[in-house]
Parts: C-alpha cells; sequence; structure tokens
C-alpha cells in the first residue's frame, strides 16, 4: 500500500486518508470494478473510492477526482488500482481489506461453468455457435474481432476505442467470409429471438430492423411489439458504419441478409442522419430491395424526397412512427400471423390539448439523457418550437453546449456520451451520475422542467424506476422549498416482458410525481405544448395528464436454438442465460499480460 497523496499541510489539519493498492495484471470489465468501486464507496466512513485498470485516462480520472498517489503514476493499463478515501487511515486499511470478500461474494453467485482461457477453446465447447459477442476493451478489441472471424463467427462488438482503418478492415474480411460485423460501439442487436447487448423482449415477427443506433433500435422494436407485432431479425452496426469512411458495410450487408431472409416481409432502416453520399447509396440499394423499407434517418429527408419516393420506400418521421408504418406494411401483406391486426394510434398518453399552458414561462428545459439517439430525435421534434437548445451533441448547425458539465438555457444533454462513460458504466447500467445531474438542475433556479428517459430490457439496470424516483421526489421538494414548481417528464422505453417490468417501472415513477409516456414522440409533443410560442420559458403541466398504457397480447418465446461466445462483459453472457440461450463466457485477460510489444511479438509468431 501507499502512503497517502495528500499535501503534508492538508494532513496536519485533517484526518482524512488516502491509500492505494496496486495489483499487477488483475483483470476485470468495467461492470465488476465499477460494482467493486460502489461496494467500497457505501462502506462506512468512506468519503470517496477509485477501482480501475491503470491505463492513462483512468488515472487522469482518479486525479480529477483527488484519488491519484504519487505510486501509482506507475501502473500499467494491465494492473488493476484500488485507492480509498476516508476519515481516517485505519478506515482505509479495513474497506481495502474487503475488496477479496467483495469478489468472492461475485465469484459465488456465478455459475460454476468451466470458463475456457481462449476462443479457440470455446469454439470446441460450443461449435455450433454462430456469433461472438466482444467487449473488452478498445485497444484489444480487433484482435479478438479478427481471431472471431477467422474462426468463422459473426461478431457483435459492443467495445469502442477501435480505429476506424481496424473497423473496416473487420468488415471487408468479413464479408469475404460472408459474415457479418456489428460494430464497434455496437450496443443492441436482435438474433434469432436473442438480444445481445442492450435490448427489449419482443415478440417474434416478421419485421427485419438494421439501425446504426442502439436505442433508436430499441425504441422501433418496443413500438412494433406494442402495436402487436414481432420482429425477425434485428441487426445493429455501429454508429460509425454510415460515415464517409465505413460507407455503410455492415448497413448493406444487413440489408442484404435480411432481402433473403424467408421470414422477414418488411425492413426499417434506422441512424442518426448519415454521410450525404452514404445516405444516398444506401437508400438506392434500400429502392431496388424486394421489400418494402421505411427508413428513419432523423430529419435527413426534406418533404421532397418523400413525396418522389420509390415505390417501395416510406420514411417515417419519428422512431415511433417506424414502427407503426413498418406494422401497417406487414398488416397489408396478411403476413403479421397470429399477432393479430394492430391498432395503429397512440396508445402513450392522454389527449395532448389537456396540455393547459400556464400565464407566465418559468424557465428552461433540461433533458438528461441515456440514450443519444433519443437525444438528438428530442432536438429534432422540438426545434420548431425550441429553435434554441444546446447539447453536447446537436443537430446540424446547431449550438454546441459550452461544459457539457452545467447546462445553459435549454439543454439536452446525452449522457452516454463520451465526456461522461470515460472510467465509469454507462447511464443504462448506472443510474449514479444522472441522479447527481437531476438534484443540480433542481437546485438551478432556471430549470422549468426536466425530461428524462428510462430505457429498459436485458443488459440495463435492473430496477432504474426504483433509484430515479426517490430522486424525482427529492428533486421536485427541492425545487417546492425555493418556490418554484418543477415537472418532470419520465419516458419509458419497454415492453410487457422486459424483465424490470414494464407497468411497474411506470407505477414508481408516477408514484414519485412524474409525468410519465411510453411514446417519445408523444412526450415531445407535450413538451412543445408546454413551451407554446416557442419562447424561452417553460408552461405548466396539469397534473389531470396521466399514462394510459396498452397493455400488449401474445408471448414473447426466444429461441432455445441460438448459441454464442462472449468475451468481455460478464453481463452479457448473464443477459444470455437469462434469455435461455447457450452461452460460454471466455476468461479473457490481455494478452501477454498488457505487454502491448511482447503481444505484437508472439502475433508475428504465430
Amino acid at each position: 500500500m501507499d502512503d497517502p497523496s495528500v499535501p503534508d499541510d492538508k494532513a496536519v489539519a485533517s484526518p482524512i486518508a488516502t491509500l492505494a493498492e496496486i495489483r499487477a495484471g488483475s483483470y476485470y470489465d468495467s461492470v465488476v470494478l465499477m460494482l467493486l468501486q460502489r461496494a467500497l464507496a457505501e462502506l462506512p466512513g468512506v468519503l470517496d473510492a477509485g477501482v480501475v485498470m491503470g491505463t492513462p485516462a483512468n488515472k487522469a480520472l482518479l486525479a480529477q477526482s483527488g484519488l491519484l498517489t504519487n505510486a501509482l503514476q506507475g501502473a500499467a493499463p494491465e494492473d488493476l488500482i484500488l485507492v480509498v478515501k476516508a476519515e481516517s487511515e485505519s478506515t482505509c486499511r479495513s474497506a481495502l481489506a474487503r475488496v477479496d470478500e467483495f469478489l468472492a461474494t461475485r465469484r459465488s453467485n456465478q455459475t460454476g461453468a468451466y470458463r475456457p482461457k481462449s476462443l479457440a477453446s470455446a469454439t470446441r465447447m460450443i461449435p455450433e455457435a454462430e456469433w461472438v459477442l466482444t467487449s473488452v476493451p478498445g485497444r484489444y478489441a480487433a484482435g479478438v474481432a479478427r481471431e472471431a472471424l477467422n474462426l468463422g463467427k459473426n461478431v457483435f462488438l459492443y467495445s469502442d476505442n477501435v480505429s476506424v482503418e481496424d473497423e473496416i478492415s473487420l468488415k471487408d474480411t468479413a464479408a469475404s467470409k460472408g459474415l457479418l460485423v456489428m460494430g464497434p460501439d455496437c450496443g443492441t442487436a436482435r438474433v434469432s429471438g436473442i438480444g445481445l447487448g442492450f435490448a427489449n423482449r419482443v415478440r417474434k415477427g416478421r419485421i427485419g430492423i438494421v439501425a446504426a443506433s442502439g436505442t433508436g433500435l430499441q425504441t422501433v422494436m418496443v413500438g412494433i411489439h406494442r402495436l402487436g407485432c414481432g420482429v425477425s431479425q434485428a441487426y445493429g452496426t455501429g454508429g460509425r458504419d454510415l460515415s464517409a469512411e465505413v460507407r455503410a458495410r455492415s448497413a448493406r450487408h444487413a440489408l442484404a441478409l435480411l432481402e433473403e431472409d424467408g421470414e422477414t416481409d418488411a425492413v426499417v432502416i434506422v441512424s442518426k442522419p448519415p454521410e450525404a453520399s452514404v445516405a444516398q447509396e444506401l437508400l438506392s440499394e434500400a429502392a431496388s430491395c424486394r421489400k418494402p423499407v421505411v427508413i428513419n434517418f432523423i430529419g435527413y429527408v426534406s418533404n421532397e424526397d418523400r413525396n418522389s419516393a420509390p415505390s417501395n420506400i416510406r420514411y417515417a418521421r419519428t422512431l415511433d412512427e417506424t414502427a407503426e408504418i413498418a406494422v401497417r406494411l406487414t398488416s397489408a401483406s396478411g403476413s403479421q400471423g397470429s399477432y393479430g391486426k394492430g391498432s395503429f394510434t397512440s396508445q402513450a398518453t392522454a389527449p395532448l390539448s389537456r396540455l393547459v399552458p400556464s400565464p407566465e414561462p418559468q424557465g428552461f428545459l433540461r433533458g438528461l439523457y441515456s440514450g443519444g439517439t433519443l437525444a438528438y430525435e428530442a432536438l429534432f421534434l422540438l426545434q420548431d418550437s425550441l429553435p434554441l437548445v444546446r447539447s453536447n451533441g446537436p443537430l446540424p448547425g446547431g449550438k454546441v453546449l459550452d461544459n457539457p458539465h452545467r447546462s445553459e438555457g435549454h439543454t439536452i444533454i446525452d449522457l452516454g456520451g463520451d465526456a461522461f462513460t470515460v472510467g465509469r458504466l454507462h447511464p443504462m447500467l448506472d443510474n449514479e451520475l444522472r441522479i447527481r445531474r437531476l438534484l443540480q438542475e433542481a437546485q438551478d433556479p432556471e430549470t422549468g422542467l426536466i425530461v428524462l428517459d428510462v430505457v429498459l430490457g436485458d443488459g440495463a439496470h435492473e430496477d432504474p424506476a426504483s433509484e430515479l424516483a426517490p430522486a424525482i421526489e427529492e428533486a421536485v421538494a427541492a425545487a417546492a422549498q425555493d418556490g418554484r414548481t418543477l415537472p418532470v417528464v419520465g419516458v419509458v422505453i419497454g415492453t410487457d416482458a422486459d424483465p424490470q417490468g414494464l407497468y411497474r417501472q411506470v407505477e414508481q415513477l408516477e408514484g414519485a410525481g412524474a409525468y410519465v409516456f411510453t411514446r417519445h414522440d408523444d412526450a415531445m409533443r407535450a413538451v412543445a405544448c408546454a413551451f407554446a410560442g416557442g419562447g424561452e420559458g417553460r408552461h405548466h403541466i396539469p397534473p389531470e395528464l396521466k399514462l394510459c398504457v396498452s397493455k400488449s397480447t401474445g408471448d414473447v418465446s426466444n429461441s432455445s436454438a441460438f448459441a454464442a461466445i462472449n468475451v468481455g462483459l460478464e453481463s452479457f453472457t448473464d443477459s444470455l442465460r437469462d434469455q435461455g440461450a447457450e452461452v460460454v463466457h471466455v476468461d479473457w485477460r490481455p494478452p501477454a499480460g498488457g505487454d502491448e510489444r511482447l503481444a505484437n511479438l508472439l502475433t508475428r509468431l504465430r
């Protein structure tokens, strides 16, 4: 253990101590690290804790928190760093002594199945597996994905920080082998009835989806399920796939797969606005598809393009509308099977005409999103009623927020952006950052209305409303103490089959005083009405506005034939098992103990 790193003058003035420990070559995935960090931070007398791998980025985060000791500067990327700041040195030592206990408890809760050390060994254990899920640190991800392709496996590549050159190379290699690479930075997919990454539980049906956005894909799947229909396959591409460099390699391959799929009758393509030339190429391929195609590039397509669309193309303006059009198309073809006719109208909210403006504006909109595509759609749908909205991911030509950690005027924040997720879990897994930001906004006298999304499904937080609801109550109470009324609008993206329980989540949020919607576009219409006239202020949302959730019919049945190999986040293995899939988890460690020079040498010697 290292000596406390606090300066001498502070050490004299306060008994607060900081102790740290380095465990050489001890690799754990980011979810395990964050859970361990939370367990340490919750111990009595502990003021702060850091549990990270020793990468330069993680050291920088520790420095920002005042947790980086001098000795920790020498930690290697493959080393585990443990650091505790507490009321006394003895408390620090006691907390660090419990690390192995916490890790042992987690191991005891896991299945006792043997874990192979390599992809090759895993392939011998489960040769029928056609997919490899990869969520290792970015500097190793391309190597793992390339090995999976060489073993004849499709790749779901969740990892980010993979170079464009590696992405192109991987996708070209996959195409030459008749395989598909989804990613890098692909968060959601649904294959043969099984959700990969963050995915909602929806019916098996005859609508196929290609998406370069995670929460966009989830919202469309949820909308299809809500209307009584189902999804055949849902392929993610990774957010960079429709860029000028990558040129929709995965999107075009996925579209071709769905065109040939006998269980798919209509195709949906969803993305934030692509590179213009890439969009035209993809639209051309969609126009030549033998099946109807619904396209939503979130504001990219003009009214003129809509009016001159090829006969098999339909353009949608919102994610929920995308689902509605796809369901109409499959119903028109008579292929909805046992799902029954859907009711193609808004099912989520009471009439929006019941929104009655208050006489005077009372502040600004603050949107706190975990889903980047939902945040982007919010900006698009509000641009006419709120012409000046700042964001860390604005529309083209929009206003970039100077400091993503502090709102200014009307603000919509993607809390899953890089500024918030380096060294910490995504907000769909961990509510801590969003709760802090919610309370920060509530204390700002300029805040007039808060919007947040709650995305359910496998891979996401097991019960987000249980943590968000008390924070909403605290936020509303804080504003009330200041003499202000603070409406909070919650948008729950999920189905009745999701493990968190859609209706239980809604009830908890409503019980905390939130106005809850299950359609994002309806929520944005309500917000636009609340800010009627497009001014900078907010109008009142009356308490009689209530959620009306239409319970969908039909069972969700997963495919027991799906098999996969998981390399990286253990939570993905847990999710696959919960859905009834066959999965082998690889006990992955950085090659050559994280020594890149030695790893490169070993690669050349193979």
